[in-house]
């Protein structure tokens, strides 16, 4: 029986965006894991088994139910080579703190009125009363002037940059679970909007382009949107 993996997803099911999620779906096809994505909406994530669990990414496995991608990773995946070994929990620890504080934190306002216009009505509804509470206006007026960001957005990605100059992934010359944590960061902004922003040509472009492949393409399954400003 495979794994159930609750997925964030839009008014279309076949469009799951959730960076969290995502890093969880390549651990899964990493570790050759069979898991079955079940579509889960905004308004519908309260609930989730029974309003046990309030948070993308959860699994459920037989009789147990895990949330939060880090804890699910740790369940199948700790002391083996994906953490980085025995010893490799912190420097994992480490990339997820830079991704969230220097890509979501920029991607979550630059995204954000593309991925409200991804929603049903609903959801639409919820997301944003609660995000226009959270940045005190509009989504319409925070990204107004999000073009303005995009050098930026170049500059949080030079540890990155140089890092691929010398290694194929973040693991070195095969994945880990760092990579697949910033690799959910640039497929949630690659699926609410794209990636047409950052030159064809850079690093990081490159390094994403061997991420998409992996596991038989299964990035891929999900196409790009699109970019206006």
């Amino acid at each position: 029986m495979p794994v159930l993996l609750y997925d964030l997803v839009g008014k279309d099911p076949l469009r799951p965006f959730s960076p969290h999620c995502w890093k969880t779906k390549m651990m899964f096809a990493h570790l050759g894991l069979e898991f079955e994505a079940v579509p889960t909406r905004f308004t519908e994530v309260a609930q989730i088994e029974g309003g046990k669990c309030t948070s993308l990414p959860t699994i459920r496995d037989v009789d147990i139910c895990i949330q939060d991608s880090f804890e699910i990773v740790k369940h199948y995946a700790l002391g083996k080579p994906l953490l980085g070994g025995p010893d490799g929990e912190a420097l994992v620890r480490f990339t997820e703190s830079w991704s969230q504080s220097q890509l979501h934190s920029w991607i979550g306002k630059w995204a954000m009125l593309d991925i409200c216009n991804m929603l049903n009505e609903e959801d639409q509804l919820f997301f944003r009363t609660k995000r226009e509470k959270m940045f005190g206006q509009t989504l319409e007026n925070l990204v107004a002037s999000r073009e303005d960001s995009l050098n930026e957005l170049i500059n949080r990605l030079l540890p990155l940059k140089l890092l691929l100059r010398r290694h194929d992934f973040l693991g070195g010359e095969v994945p880990d679970f760092a990579d697949y944590i910033v690799f959910g960061a640039f497929q949630w902004l690659r699926i609410t909007s794209s990636l047409k922003m950052i030159p064809h040509d850079h690093a990081v472009i490159d390094w994403f382009k061997r991420c998409l492949d992996l596991h038989d393409g299964l990035g891929h399954n999900v196409s790009e949107g699109e970019l206006t400003i």
